[in-house]
Parts: structure tokens; C-alpha cells; sequence
């Protein structure tokens, strides 16, 4: 709930808007929010660095596939240490790909689907998405 009222504060503070600037007899305009700092940067073509990818992966790798360890570990460590071995490459193995897969098709799909009027309210649909699955989860028993 905090995130979501935040992200919604985020999003209304930070309302773009456009100013005209002159450089060198260059006149110009420039769409910027004043909630971050406004330095008047011009960014060369195609320098853009994001870790988003690199975060969902983190989420992803310590996410909610640990529980299911336990049960596929005691069964293999009953036979023998190499079937633990393999077990654990296994599922290792298939949720890395599994979700390196899902984070891939989603990015891909994103990018396909330009909706600038709602980037601005990342934030605060990250956090409405967060507070419907606990939600969900404390008054529905999902």
C-alpha cells in the first residue's frame, strides 16, 4: 500500500512538461519534469543503460522456487549423492532458463507495446500489481 501511494505521488510530481533552451544560437525544446535534477544533458545516440533486466533476474533467481528444493532433494539424497548432483543441475538448469525465458518474451512484448502516458505510473501499477497479490492472498486464500 505505501509503494502504491508513493508511486502515485511519484507520478503526479513528476508531470513532464517542455521548455525552450538556446545553445550556441541553437533554439530547441526539451520535455523534462523538475522532480529530478534538470541538468540539461544531451546524451549521445544510443547510450542507454538500464539494470532493470539484471533486477527481474535477481528476483527471479531468489524468488519463490526455493520451497520446492526440500522436495526434490530428499527423495534424490535417499538414493545417492550423484542423483542429488543431478537433481540440483537440473532444476537449476530449468528455472534459470525458464525464467531468463519469460523475463526475454516480456521485455520483447514491452517494447512492442509503446504506451509513453503510463511510464510515468510504473511505479504505481508496480505497486497496485504487489498490493492485489497480497490481497488476493490474505483475504482469498490464494
Amino acid at each position: 500500500l505505501a509503494y502504491t501511494a508513493w508511486g502515485i505521488r511519484q507520478a503526479l510530481r513528476n508531470r513532464p512538461h517542455t521548455h525552450w533552451h538556446e545553445h550556441a544560437g541553437l533554439v530547441h525544446s526539451h520535455e523534462h519534469t523538475h522532480h529530478r535534477n534538470h541538468a540539461h544533458i544531451h546524451p549521445e545516440p544510443g547510450q542507454k543503460a538500464s539494470i532493470t533486466p539484471w533486477v527481474i533476474f535477481v528476483i527471479f533467481v531468489l524468488g519463490p522456487c526455493e520451497p520446492l528444493i526440500p522436495l526434490l532433494m530428499y527423495p534424490a539424497a535417499q538414493e545417492s549423492l550423484p542423483g542429488v548432483l543431478l537433481v540440483t543441475t537440473v532444476f537449476g538448469v530449468v528455472t534459470v532458463l525458464t525464467m531468463l525465458a519469460a523475463v526475454w518474451l516480456t521485455l520483447v512484448g514491452l517494447d512492442r507495446l509503446r504506451l509513453p502516458a503510463l511510464e510515468r505510473y510504473a511505479h504505481a501499477l508496480a505497486g497496485g500489481a504487489v498490493l492485489s497479490c497480497g490481497l488476493a492472498i490474505a483475504f482469498l486464500g490464494l
